[in-house]
């Protein structure tokens, strides 16, 4: 291809990037928080405190020891506890109530933990990685491509309790969802597990297609003309945002395997199909994030390629001047040397002769590098 369908086609690329960057903005809602007020007086960390029956929320101002006890009265329905970023003394007291094993108390305060299913007696403890976007103009060295935060998910058989970290992974959409479809709740907490964990892995999908369009748009920087000079702090930072989003997915794959093939307490095997699902989306995501790592390598690769070619060019006309320059150099050289008998030294036209003899050599030497491509 020439290099001006070369252009045209690294032109066309940026044209798409900025129409997807578009697109994308353009259909991105904001994510608001659509959980109803705190129904508990255990602390600011409780963001709501529910209870479903038969797939229905229940209505009244009841705190949530009132709420776990007519649940567990009527032996129906069960009590979704949401909290925000907890303190110990905040979550004590919830704790105690659903007898939370500590170890899993101190994960769900402490945050920063691998995902993970764990099982403790009766009750089931999940972690999942939460992503989230971050919008900018362009990709530079220091941009912040993808924020993580972290959702845990306390699963028994009368109660739900949400722990989120971080400023994203509102699971108010989730229960607007949720609530929308009263068959789907009326399976209870495992219901509620497989919901977060639906939106976790489809979020995961999302943030990798918006993903795509900052690597399109530093893969065209690359190969445009003056590709040469890319910042290559662009793509390392690509990179290390992508390897911020693989530790989020990859190790999820093995807690919801176990999800959707293993028994577990609180989640009964018409649940287990819809975790099947949720795993051949993170497969999907897995596979996307080993794909987008091996262009990045890619497109360094190229970068560094070309950096290497544009050296070489330099060198060459670097060499190439100063093979020109040696011409005249040798020639004053020799006749700068203080002998009498020299080749017509004493001629009245020997020094018009000796800058003719020169200039044409250089001429030559000059020809024969630029018909070379060094010049």
């Amino acid at each position: 291809m020439s290099m001006a369908g070369n252009l045209r086609k690294v032109g066309s690329l940026r044209k798409v990037g900025g129409l997807r960057r578009v697109a994308r903005l353009a259909r991105r809602r904001p994510r608001v928080d659509l959980s109803h007020p705190a129904r508990s007086p255990l602390g600011s960390a409780v963001v709501n405190c529910v209870t479903y029956v038969d797939g229905r929320r229940e209505e009244g101002d009841h705190d949530l020891r009132e709420a776990v006890r007519r649940v567990r009265k009527s032996e129906e329905g069960f009590v979704w506890l949401g909290l925000h970023e907890p303190t110990e003394s905040e979550i004590a007291e919830v704790a105690e109530l659903f007898d939370l094993h500590p170890l899993a108390v101190e994960d769900a305060v402490h945050a920063h933990q691998r995902p993970k299913v764990e099982r403790y007696g009766q009750t089931l403890f999940a972690v999942l990685k939460t992503v989230c976007y971050v919008e900018h103009t362009q990709v530079t060295a220091t941009s912040e491509v993808v924020d993580t935060g972290e959702i845990m998910v306390f699963v028994g058989s009368d109660f739900v309790i949400t722990v989120r970290h971080g400023r994203h992974g509102s699971l108010g959409p989730v229960r607007e969802g949720l609530e929308a479809d009263p068959e789907q709740l009326a399976k209870g907490p495992a219901a509620v597990l497989h919901a977060i964990a639906d939106g976790v892995v489809d979020d995961y999908l999302t943030v990798l297609d918006e993903f795509q369009a900052d690597i399109d748009e530093v893969e065209a920087a690359v190969f445009a003309q003056n590709g040469a000079k890319v910042d290559p702090g662009r793509i390392y930072q690509l990179k290390r945002e992508l390897l911020e989003l693989k530790r989020a997915v990859v190790p999820l794959s093995r807690p919801v395997l176990e999800l959707a093939g293993r028994p577990l307490p609180s989640v009964p095997p018409e649940i287990q199909a819809y975790f099947r699902d949720v795993s051949d989306h993170l497969l999907r995501a897995a596979e996307q994030i080993a794909a987008f790592d091996e262009l990045l390598n890619s497109i360094l690769q190229a970068h560094l390629a070309q950096v290497t070619v544009a050296q070489n060019e330099d060198m060459r006309k670097i060499t190439a001047w100063a093979a020109i320059v040696a011409v005249p150099t040798m020639g004053c050289g020799i006749y700068g040397m203080n002998f009498d008998h020299m080749p017509e030294l004493h001629w009245r036209y020997g020094y018009p002769l000796m800058l003719s003899v020169i200039a044409g050599l250089c001429l030559v030497v000059y020809r024969g590098f630029k018909r070379n491509g060094w010049l």
